[in-house]
């Protein structure tokens, strides 16, 4: 017998190197579930496909800028007082509309009996490459 199923909300990051272009790649994802007090991310960012879309983007400097989500998510000593925010108001601000490099993508929902595994499969299937 399967355990309970509590909602989930998530959101991919997106890497937006030329943002007047506007073209992305998936680099992580957001999970939220108040049920279960969680907050969780998992990031990647594929340099080849970052490269594909913009050869002079700093890889480096984008990836801090994915840490530095995945810290306020965890709570971490670096994210500094963004850390230190409920995890629902963490989530409402990592997801807030950006004109930036790295941004969040629109909100969606779903149902989970665990939200941490739930982030490893939103991963897998809308960040990492399709294995071929």
């Amino acid at each position: 017998m399967s355990g309970s199923r509590d909602t989930f909300e998530y959101a991919v990051l997106r890497v937006v190197p030329r943002v007047e272009r506007g073209e992305a790649i998936n680099a992580g994802v957001l999970v939220y579930c108040r049920q279960r007090d969680y907050l969780g991310s998992r990031v990647h960012l594929d340099v080849d496909r970052l490269r594909a879309l913009d050869p002079t983007a700093d890889a480096d400097a984008i990836g801090r800028a994915l840490r530095a989500a995945a810290d306020v998510c965890a709570a971490a000593p670096a994210a500094g007082a963004a850390g230190r925010e409920a995890l629902g108001s963490r989530f409402r601000w990592l997801t807030a509309p950006r004109s930036t490099v790295v941004q969040p993508g629109p909100v969606h929902t779903g149902l989970t009996e665990d939200p941490d595994a739930e982030a490893d499969r939103l991963l897998r299937l809308l960040v990492l490459p399709v294995a071929g």
